[in-house]
C-alpha cells in the first residue's frame, strides 16, 4: 500500500480484520472459553467510572467479538454492538448465544454510518473501548456521531490506549515515534496482537495517532460536556505494568437533557 492508496484505508483495514476473526477467537488473548465460564472482559475502572448500567441501553462501537459488549450486559445492561466486519458480528452473535445473552444485538456497519444503519436510534450509553480511535481518520467526525448516538441526559464512556505509551517502544524504555504526527501509518507486518506468530494475515492497515488534546476538543465542539478524564499507570496490552508512565485514560463526556 502505498499514500496514494490511503483513501481506500476502510477496505484494507475491513479485510484485515476479517481475517483476525478466527485467529482471536482462537486466541489465548481472548480466551473465548474462560469469557464463556463467566469470566468478565473490562478493565477493573470501568464499572467504577460508568456506574450502575442496569436497565439501561448500550451501544458498543467497533465492538469486534463483542466480548467488551456482553460483559455490560451481564452487568444488566441492555446492549447493542457495531462493527464494520461482518465475521467479527457473526462470531459476536454466536458468543451472545454461547452465553445466554439472547437480548443481545449486533449490527454490521461502520462507525461513521452508525446513525444511519441504526435508524436514528438513541442511547443512555455510547461505549468505544481499547484500540478503537487509532483506526479512524477523522476524530471530529467521530465525535459528532457519538453525539448524535448519545440520548439526552446520556454520556460517552470512552477507555483508550493512552497516545503516550503509542510512541514508547516495545519495552517502554524509549520515545521512538512522533506525538504530533497525525497523516496515515501504513502498516503491512504478519500476525497481530492476540498472536503474533499468527499465518496468513497479509492486508495492509492504515492507523492514525490522535493525540489526548484533539479528542476532548472533538467531543466539546461535538456539544458533550466533558465529565472527567482519568490517566491510568496499567493496562496496556503490550507494556510492562512496572511502567511510571501513562498507558491508557478514560473520560466520560455527557450531553445535556
Amino acid at each position: 500500500m502505498t499514500n496514494r492508496d490511503t483513501a481506500d484505508w476502510r477496505t484494507a483495514n475491513r479485510s484485515n480484520w476479517d481475517e483476525r476473526v478466527p485467529i482471536h477467537m482462537a486466541s489465548s488473548y481472548y480466551d473465548l472459553p474462560a469469557f464463556v465460564a463467566g469470566q468478565e472482559s473490562l478493565r477493573d475502572f470501568e464499572p467504577a467510572e460508568v456506574g450502575d448500567v442496569t436497565g439501561r441501553t448500550l451501544l458498543h462501537l467497533q465492538c469486534h467479538l463483542g466480548l467488551d459488549t456482553l460483559s455490560w450486559s451481564r452487568r444488566g445492561a441492555v446492549v447493542t454492538g457495531l462493527d464494520f466486519s461482518a465475521p467479527a458480528v457473526e462470531a459476536a452473535r454466536d458468543l451472545a448465544a454461547r452465553v445466554g445473552a439472547d437480548e443481545a444485538r449486533f449490527v454490521t456497519a461502520d462507525v461513521y454510518e452508525a446513525v444511519d444503519a441504526l435508524g436514528g436510534e438513541t442511547f443512555d450509553i455510547v461505549y468505544t473501548g481499547f484500540g478503537a480511535l487509532c483506526w479512524l481518520p477523522d476524530v471530529a467526525g467521530w465525535a459528532r456521531t457519538v453525539a448524535e448516538l448519545v440520548a439526552p441526559g446520556g454520556f460517552l464512556y470512552l477507555a483508550e490506549f493512552h497516545p503516550f505509551a503509542d510512541i514508547l517502544s516495545e519495552d517502554g524504555s524509549t520515545v521512538e515515534h512522533d506525538y504530533f504526527r497525525r497523516d496515515p501509518i501504513l502498516l503491512d507486518a504478519l500476525g497481530t496482537y492476540a498472536d503474533p506468530g499468527a499465518p496468513g494475515i497479509r492486508t495492509p492497515t492504515v492507523e492514525w495517532l490522535h493525540g489526548i488534546g484533539d479528542v476532548v476538543s472533538a467531543l466539546i465542539t461535538a456539544g458533550l460536556r466533558l465529565e472527567f478524564l482519568h490517566e491510568h499507570g496499567h493496562g496496556h496490552f503490550r507494556l510492562p505494568a512496572r511502567l511510571r508512565v501513562p498507558q491508557v485514560y478514560s473520560l466520560r463526556a455527557a450531553k445535556a437533557e
